[in-house]
């Protein structure tokens, strides 16, 4: 795992600095070495802060190069079928002087040009300079597990795996984009291809991009997609349960490579569980974390996990981590380029900090949820569905203003009612929305420009049910944009590398091209295709049933003591740019019948995110 960081321009560049700044603002994603590298024209600088996880030796050492110094390559993550590919290129006569997956990821590339991608298994963001087409190639992994920030301006084009990177360059614009600020604020986080700051852009996931030196002509462009989903229904449900099997253990056999010390996060919950019987598959001395809150007894899953850990005879540490204060948050809005509204980037910090102690790679479980329908809010919206859909959309448009505009911010079960207004056949409830256009309004004033809910419109997937537009709107959008922004940056803080088997690109294609809804979720059940998985493979006492997300007790928290008179301190301090009238009556109406928990944290994360620079 590494942090990098490159210029590309038309025209030498008399300044330097700043990419040796922003490499170092980096340092904590690569603690293991450091390098950089300039054109001869001195048009072209790359620069990569280290993680050595394959490959130990100097012979690891980036920005790499190939083909007699004609290639130049920065690069970010794991390529999991490396040894594969390094024994088809060296079929096709490429020779290699290292044991390093990056390595293999020039020699695809100087035998396949940007096709390369489509051999490609694994979690990656790379910059790959080629001296001989005079152009700069960009390209990110198709989960989104890496990120990769890039600005045009002019004949120049720059990027970094972090934002913090290019604003190590005092002069870098730093003007907040109302666009992407309105999209915050629904969505809890600023969607792929736009960025906080105008100017600014973020590599989609599944997308690379080409920058010329010739003729400044940038192309961006889509190389993967997810497969269309099944048009007929196995019939053999055992055989999809058989596949799903052999495809997770490949998957955790191949991650569990390293030449570091390697464990599993296991919560005690579906996918983690599952991967941790993969991974005693493969190797008989695994390790496996788990970690809780003492005093906080539905937020602690030790007794889960160590019922698996048991079952399984994996070298089990349990870890527990104190009550997070709530002076972290000025560090995390720092280290998330971009504000964020999940507060389960306070605990997913705090475990990689401590598992770190430990191991520097760590599977987890991520990714299940999206791919085999396990989030709680597709259940209740097929339920929605089921229940409501034959009542004429008129009339449950009429019922859906009328909540809208009785019901106040924060009153438990308004999205859901809000969500009887939803045309099921084409569109999706927005049961995730934080604030709704006339609450975005009452924030910014009356003036304030609302695009989020045609921006989030314009992003449903047309799919042939209700739950392949879920699972695959948030799979392009939630996953990307949240849960691997969140669990990234944090295990990144840590200096730890985070590996998602789930998110192995055959599984991926496994469980949206051959998998039917009926096997993911229905109005009543979640996960079916894993669970039957669970019961083949887990210990029979285990209950697939038990759904706890990685979270905090921020609710209680924000009733009283620091963190309020925290949040309420910054969020009413004179230099919020949001309404104090509004922001008082989130803090005043949290508890009782209302949560206005997340609300007030993201508030209080982007104000923190501008403080820390200085925006």
């Amino acid at each position: 795992m590494c942090g990098i960081i490159g210029v590309a321009s038309r025209r030498p560049l008399a300044s330097r600095e700043w990419l040796d700044a922003g490499c170092a603002a980096m340092a904590h994603r690569g603690p293991d070495d450091g390098g950089s590298w300039w054109s001869a024209k001195g048009n072209v600088g790359l620069a990569q802060r280290r993680l050595a996880i394959i490959d130990l030796s100097p012979g690891g050492h980036q920005p790499m190069h190939y083909a007699a110094n004609r290639l130049t390559i920065v690069f970010n993550g794991e390529i999991y079928n490396y040894l594969d590919l390094r024994d088809l290129l060296r079929s096709k006569g490429h020779k290699f002087t290292t044991q390093s997956d990056t390595e293999v990821v020039l020699a695809a590339y100087s035998e396949w040009g940007t096709d390369c991608l489509s051999h490609l298994n694994g979690m990656f963001a790379l910059a790959l300079y080629d001296d001989d087409k005079k152009r700069l190639f960009l390209a990110r992994d198709r989960a989104g597990e890496k990120p990769m920030f890039y600005a045009v301006k002019g004949s120049e084009l720059r990027f970094a795996s972090e934002l913090k990177g290019l604003m190590a360059d005092p002069g870098f614009s730093r003007t907040i984009d109302p666009v992407a600020l309105d999209c915050y604020l629904m969505m809890g986080y600023v969607p792929g291809g736009a960025c906080i700051l105008q100017g600014v852009h973020k590599l989609p996931p599944a997308h690379a991009l080409t920058f010329s030196l010739e003729d400044g002509e940038t192309k961006v462009w889509r190389y993967w997609s997810l497969p269309p989903a099944p048009e007929f229904d196995a019939n053999d449900d055992q055989a999809l349960v058989d596949e799903l099997e052999a495809l997770l253990a490949d998957s955790v056999r191949r991650q569990l490579v390293a030449d570091v010390p390697v464990g599993v996060l296991l919560s005690g919950g579906v996918d983690s569980s599952l991967v941790t019987a993969m991974a005693v598959r493969a190797s008989p001395h695994v390790k496996t974390f788990t970690v809780g809150f003492k005093g906080h007894g539905r937020y602690d899953e030790a007794q889960y996990a160590r019922l698996v850990a048991d079952h399984f005879g994996t070298n089990h540490i349990e870890l527990y981590a104190g009550d997070a204060t709530p002076d972290i948050l000025p560090m995390l809005a720092r280290q998330y380029d971009e504000p964020l509204f999940d507060s389960s980037m306070i605990p997913t910090f705090l475990v990689s900090r401590l598992v770190r102690q430990h191991c520097t790679v760590a599977l987890g479980g991520d990714g299940g949820d999206e791919l085999f329908g396990g989030y709680e809010e597709y259940r209740r919206v097929l339920f929605l569905e089921e229940k409501v859909g034959p009542i004429p959309l008129a009339l449950r448009k009429m019922a859906a203003t009328a909540g809208d505009a009785l019901l106040p911010t924060g009153f438990r079960g308004r999205n859901w009612i809000k969500a009887l207004g939803v045309d099921f056949k084409a569109d999706l409830p927005s049961v995730a929305s934080h604030f709704a256009a006339s609450e975005r309004r009452a924030l910014m004033g009356p003036l304030w420009d609302t695009p989020a809910d045609d921006i989030r419109a314009a992003r449903v997937p047309i799919a042939r049910d209700l739950l392949q537009r879920n699972t695959r709107m948030d799979f392009e959008n939630y996953l990307p944009e949240d849960i691997l922004v969140k669990v990234d940056r944090a295990s990144m803080l840590a200096s730890l590398e985070m590996r998602a088997p789930f998110l192995d690109l055959r599984i991926a294609e496994f469980a949206f091209g051959r998998v039917p809804t009926r096997l993911k979720s229905s109005s009543t059940e979640r996960k079916i295709l894993l669970k039957r998985l669970c019961k083949k493979i887990l210990p029979p006492q285990f209950d697939a049933d038990r759904k706890q997300g990685f979270s905090i007790p921020l609710p209680e928290w924000l009733k009283a003591g620091p963190w309020r008179s925290f949040v309420s301190d910054v969020l009413l301090d004179p230099n919020s740019i949001f309404d104090k009238r509004a922001v008082s009556a989130l803090i005043e109406g949290h508890g009782g019948k209302r949560n206005n928990a997340e609300r007030l944290f993201g508030l209080t994360v982007f104000e923190l995110w501008r403080r820390e620079y200085g925006i």
